[in-house]
This record gives C-alpha cells, structure tokens and sequence, in this order.
C-alpha cells in the first residue's frame, strides 16, 4: 500500500478496440498495456504513429473508455471527475483564440479552471513570468512563434496548479531553439515536484533528461560522501545558524566540495577558531588534499 502511493499513475492492463469500415471489425489498438509513474518523474511515451500513444492519454484523460483493464491517477480511477482538478493537459494540437493576448489567454483559462477571481491576475502574472513570455503578455497569439504558443499551453496546464501533467507531443513541429526552451521548461517542472507524462517522437529529448536525472543522482551521492567525509551525518537537519563556529566553517568547506573544483582555494579557514577547532580543520584539509 505504501509503494502505491508513490505512484502517481498506474496503468494495468489496458485494452481498447475500435470497430471499422462498413463490416465493424475489430481492431485492437491497446493491448494488456501496463505501466506506473512515480511522483515527481517525467515519464515518456516513446513509439511508432499508430502504436497507441495518443490513445493511451485519452483514456488517462477520460476521453475514451478501456474496453478492460485499470487506469488510476492519484489513487483514483480515471472514470472519476473529482480528482481531474489536479491534472493539466496539453493537447497535441491545441486552439487557441489567435485574437487574444497571451495575457487574455491563460486568464480565460483560468476562469474555465475555476480560479478564484480574486487569485487571477496575480496566477496568470506568476505563469507569464514562469514561461518567459512576459515582454510579450500583450501581443496577439497570432504574432507567437511556434515555440511561445506551446509555452502558452504550458502555462495553461498549470493554471490550477496541477500535480500531475500531461503533454501531447510538446515539441511538436519546434526549432532546435524552441525544443530547448520547452525541454527546460519540463525540467523546472519536475524541479518543482510536479509529476509528467510525455508523448514525443524527439528520441533525443529522453536521452537528454535521462543524463540530467543520472547526473542529479551523481551528485547527490557525491553530497552524501562530502557529509559523511566530514562527520555532519547527525546534523543534516540542523540550521547552519545553530551550529557551532567550527562546524559552520565545516558547512563551508563542504560547499566549496560539493561544487567538484579541480583548484580549491581557503581564505582564512581557520579564522576566529578555538583550537580543538582549527586542529579538526587543519585534518580535514589534509584529508582533502590526500581523498579529493
């Protein structure tokens, strides 16, 4: 049960038919598909046209019923409306009022997503900021590159802030320029804790984020080595401020680690210490110099 709740979406064998042509016969599009996306992921869909991408969204955005298997979003089943609230989609290929200023869009937006009249100006103002389109808040969509107008329906998804996103291929007719400003886009989204799912037939996206996330787990497990190499294990959850003058210089030193230099550079690190103090530094220093 608890491994569940990490989930953000599961998906377990999932079937849907359509009938065609004048004979009606059946042609099974989703066959026994299963998958899960732990919170906080960005989960991509990757395949051929026709291998059922798009219809797997629909079916987790309640477009379209599974002829069997389950589908749940945040604990609950994709039939339910209530926990839709939660969720932002981005639509393969979105329309929008091209009449409209980005600043009128997303504030229609945010009236059909039920956001309080009072909390409006200042959501759509944070949102035009977050997606970098401020300069351009007043202009018509009809002036937008391709690239502004799928960060315009990035910024629409997230109206309500939503903890789970959904983006039909994002990158979809875009410049090299306009794929890396939607990519780090999607990347600040997962900072922020936000859970994505993706379809895309940019290969190359993937493999960029999975380098990203290889390398964020790098350098976590490096921070680990550089706390317990200086012996603050016990006190990672206790403000630099509280701590005594030595262990904050300790704090610092360990900052100075973290950032990987090849040249390290102590100005007066043993300033203002007592000497038990300076002595635990002039060891880790040495340390240092033998270790890192």
């Amino acid at each position: 049960m608890k491994e569940e709740c990490a989930q953000a979406v599961v998906v377990e064998g999932l079937e849907v038919e359509f009938r065609l042509g004048l004979r009606q016969r059946r042609k099974r599009i989703l066959d026994g598909v299963s998958f899960a996306v732990r919170e906080g992921e960005i989960f991509g869909f990757v395949g051929p046209n026709g291998a059922g991408k798009t219809t797997t969204l629909k079916v987790l955005m309640g477009l379209l019923r599974a002829d069997r298997g389950t589908a749940r979003i945040l604990g609950h089943d994709v039939g339910e409306t209530a926990f839709r609230r939660h969720v932002g989609f981005l639509p393969e290929n979105p329309y929008f009022h091209d009449y409209l200023s980005g600043r009128e869009t997303l504030d229609f937006y945010a009236r059909l997503s039920g956001v309080p009249a009072l909390e409006r100006a200042e959501c759509v103002e944070r949102l035009l900021d977050w997606v970098g389109l401020r300069h351009a808040a007043d202009a018509r969509l009809r002036t937008y590159s391709k690239g502004m107008q799928q960060r315009v329906g990035i910024a629409q998804a997230l109206v309500h802030e939503p903890k789970v996103v959904f983006l039909d291929e994002p990158m979809s007719g875009l410049d090299p320029l306009g794929r890396v400003e939607v990519r780090d886009l999607i990347l600040r989204l997962r900072a922020e804790g936000r859970t994505v799912l993706m379809k895309t037939g940019v290969l190359s996206a993937f493999m960029y984020w999975g380098a990203a996330r290889r390398e964020e787990v790098e350098h976590r497990a490096k921070c680990e080595d550089i706390i317990d190499f200086l012996k603050l294990t016990d006190l990672r959850k206790t403000p630099t401020g509280a701590l005594a003058y030595g262990l904050q210089k300790r704090v610092e030193l360990g900052r100075a680690l973290a950032a990987e230099p090849r040249l390290l550079l102590l100005d007066e690190p043993m300033a203002g210490m007592n000497q038990e103090e300076k002595e635990d530094m002039v060891r880790y220093v040495l340390d240092v110099n033998q270790e890192w």
